[in-house]
């Protein structure tokens, strides 16, 4: 059971100003009675069909992805959205966002573990990149390290959004980097027109042993109410990898240790480091399962709705160690007791229960169309175990609401306006509690604005928020004032939305986060001594930004180039120092310097009513820097993909090449990564004659059984990528 501390008095007003945004959501108080529900209306948003890739999708007639995040519909600031959903979400699916999302432009993954891998954008991680629900943060602990998974089940998602850049300012200064959001069914927001509506998904494949399934329901109630239920189950073996598990560098310093423990007699200490540098194939310590349940009711009245959503999530899954790592867990016992300790196998286990509303008002023809409203509550707990026996536990409960008002489309000017609040109560119970406990409270306005001028349009977007961050226990409080802002000038050679040609110049700030201000400690999972600083300033960056996106003759093209200049970069660093015998890293703040390439181009090859064959090429580049030239630590290489992707006969076939580059910009006491290159192919159609819902898809990826480590993971030296895995999937739309 989770310890709550008093509500603050803060804490109770903002949730007063929540709930009042809430109630005002509601249809019944706004409206004198519901109107009748259009049949129309109720075509206009029918069931998902496979020909949209089961899902109705988000494409405008010039081809453009339009994000529906709310606000969000054309606003350049997002200069780089990506939309992953239908076909391309089944053939990605996988227990962790990061992992789903690592093969588009700009993207990577934490890979710390197959339980836990977090996105990284435009190699931004952690504090910097905020994952959401529907627009609302998954409040949990994800952010704060890397062994920490995202609260979210995939199986669930109906398709998945990555906003990067200034887009984050919707969303909040944490998020700097970027933010992705994904849009599930919990909350129905959608009539039904059938008598009930069923999703079915269902996968198993080779390298994971993975056996999973998931099944979602709505069912209509009446004229106005639309139920939702829906559950998943996800179980995986020790993943299979090609190969040594360790890393040649850090083979080749276990077998050092091994010499040396044998010239000292140490015979049982030398086997162990020899079985740890031999081990090969597999995995050790690496299975997963997980499991949820939710349910949702939405009300419909006319053009506004009401619903709510409560949702459970559990997941267990390991923490490969580091080989040679001995943890003595300071006085607790001698060293020999410590020794045994230390050869625990560490898991997490990680319990949330989530509550959700969301409101839409429909306010008529005045200046405001809508009062859109969500409202989030969570709470978490995360328990890290060492064998048998709790190491840590990390409770968390927070709430955070939004409410926004959108301008009805006068021809030239539309935009948003809008308030966020945010509180999380954090607090971490054990011998190893390395971070203190600790309070974060939010609350911002920020509005975006676009101006149309025919062939050209300038778009805007501005934020203030508030933070505050205090830790009782170790009497310290901060408090920041965060401004935030971002300015585009777009121009449409042919003035049809067919090819947008931008430059967004922004400014960005962002407070630190309770456990870069208060760590000090050992932690476990990720086998480090973590230091904070009760000191650190405010994080900020000028950006720059220029793209090119939209049909190019044929192709369909996306293009960014961005520059940050950051002061005062709040990073994560090995020191080389030892502690508790433990790698020392220390948060620390100097100025930095991001530039990257990101893009992507898709050519139709061949098209004609049987046969079609296209091109995918995708690639991105990151560099990082401190202002001294030191590399900033983690930083993804070079990465490019080229696909074809063909369709005949109603069989959907794509073969694709993934390059990685060798990574050896890296900074102190960081190892490199060599280049790796993954080949992957899939194949998807339909087994029911005259039936395209059902789909199945059967997939095979790095097919050479190449031995790959993501250089953004922190224990890319012993948790290498999976190997070879052969995969089928059904899904199912009744």
């Amino acid at each position: 059971m989770l310890y709550h501390k008093p509500s603050s008095p803060r804490r109770v007003a903002s949730s007063l100003v929540a709930l009042a945004f809430s109630l005002a959501a509601v249809p019944g108080l706004a409206q004198s009675a519901p109107d009748t529900p259009d049949p129309d209306a109720a075509d206009s948003t029918r069931s998902p069909q496979i020909e949209d890739d089961l899902h109705n999708r988000n494409v405008d007639g010039s081809g453009l992805i339009v994000v529906t995040a709310p606000g969000l519909e054309q606003l350049d600031v997002l200069a780089g959205t990506s939309l992953v959903e239908g076909r391309e979400l089944q053939r990605e699916m996988n227990g962790q966002i990061g992992e789903i999302l690592a093969k588009q432009p700009g993207v990577s993954a934490t890979s710390f573990s197959p339980g836990a891998s977090r996105p990284v954008l435009r190699g931004f991680e952690g504090e910097r990149v905020k994952v959401l629900i529907d627009g609302i943060g998954a409040i949990d602990v994800s952010n704060t390290s890397a062994d920490h998974a995202v609260s979210v089940e995939p199986l669930t998602a109906e398709r998945i959004e990555i906003l990067r850049g200034p887009a984050v300012l919707l969303y909040g200064s944490q998020a700097i980097g970027g933010a992705v959001n994904i849009i599930d069914k919990r909350i129905p927001t959608r009539r039904l027109n059938e008598p009930f509506h069923l999703d079915v998904l269902a996968e198993a494949d080779t390298a994971y042993d993975l056996r999973s399934g998931a099944a979602s329901l709505d069912l209509p109630l009446g004229e106005y109410f639309v139920a939702h239920v829906d559950g998943s189950y996800r179980n995986t073996n020790d993943m299979e990898v090609p190969g040594h598990t360790l890393s040649p560098a850090l083979r080749a310093d276990i077998l050092a240790d091994v010499a040396e423990e044998t010239a000292e007699g140490n015979l049982d200490e030398a086997a162990e480091l020899q079985e740890a540098a031999d081990q090969r194939g597999v995995l050790p310590n690496s299975a997963t399962e997980t499991y949820s349940v939710n349910g949702g009711l939405t009300l419909f009245a006319g053009d506004s709705n009401l619903g709510f959503s409560a949702g459970y999530y559990d997941s267990a899954y390991g923490v490969p160690g580091r080989p040679g790592t001995g943890h003595a867990h300071g006085e607790e016992g001698g060293e020999e007791e410590g020794g045994e300790e230390g050869e625990e196998q560490v898991s997490i286990g990680l319990k949330q229960f989530r509550a959700d509303m969301r409101g839409e008002l429909a306010l008529g023809d005045g200046f405001f169309s809508m009062l859109r409203t969500r409202v989030g509550y969570s709470d978490y707990t995360h328990t890290e175990f060492e064998g048998e026996e709790v190491g840590t536990v990390f409770d968390v409960s927070g709430i955070e609401a939004r409410a926004e008002l959108i301008q009805n489309d006068t021809g030239r000017l539309g935009g948003t306006l809008g308030v966020q609040y945010y509180y999380r109560d954090f607090e971490a119970i054990g011998d190893e509690a390395f971070v203190a406990p600790n309070r974060t409270d939010q609350f911002a306005i920020f509005a975006l604005q676009e101006y149309d001028l025919d062939v050209f349009q300038i778009e805007g977007a501005a934020r203030y928020e508030m933070a505050n961050i205090e830790s009782v226990p170790l009497g310290v409080e901060r408090d920041f004032d965060l401004f935030s802002g971002a300015l585009s000038f777009i121009y449409e050679p042919g003035g049809d939305d067919r090819l947008r040609i931008g430059i967004t110049g922004s400014r960005a700030e962002r407070a630190p986060g309770g456990e870069e201000l208060f760590a000090n400690g050992p932690h476990i999972a990720t086998q480090a001594f973590e230091i904070g600083d009760v000191d650190l300033n405010k994080e900020s960056a000028w950006g720059l930004e220029g793209f090119v996106r939209g049909e190019v003759g044929p192709a369909t093209v996306s293009l960014s180039v961005f520059k940050n200049w950051f002061d005062d970069y709040i990073f994560l660093q090995a020191t080389g120092a030892e502690e508790d015998d433990l790698p020392v890293f220390q948060y620390l703040q100097s100025d930095a310097d991001y530039f990257g390439i990101e893009g992507e181009v898709k050519l139709p090859l061949v098209q004609s009513d049987r046969f079609t064959l296209g091109a995918d090429l995708r690639g991105s580049y990151i560099e990082a820097k401190l202002d001294d030239g030191t590399p900033l630590p983690r930083i993804p290489p070079f990465s490019a993909l080229a696909a074809l992707d063909a369709g005949f006969a109603g069989i959907d076939g794509r073969f694709e090449v993934q390059y990685f580059g060798e990574q050896d910009e890296i900074a102190p006491f960081e190892t490199t990564t060599d280049a790796f290159t993954f080949v992957n192919a899939s194949l998807a159609f339909s087994p029911l004659r005259g039936n395209d819902l059902v789909r199945v898809m059967v997939k095979a990826d790095n097919i050479f059984d190449v031995t790959g480590r993501r250089h953004a993971s922190f224990t890319k030296d012993f948790v290498p990528l999976a190997g070879r895995n052969f995969k089928v999937s059904l899904l199912a739309s009744f």
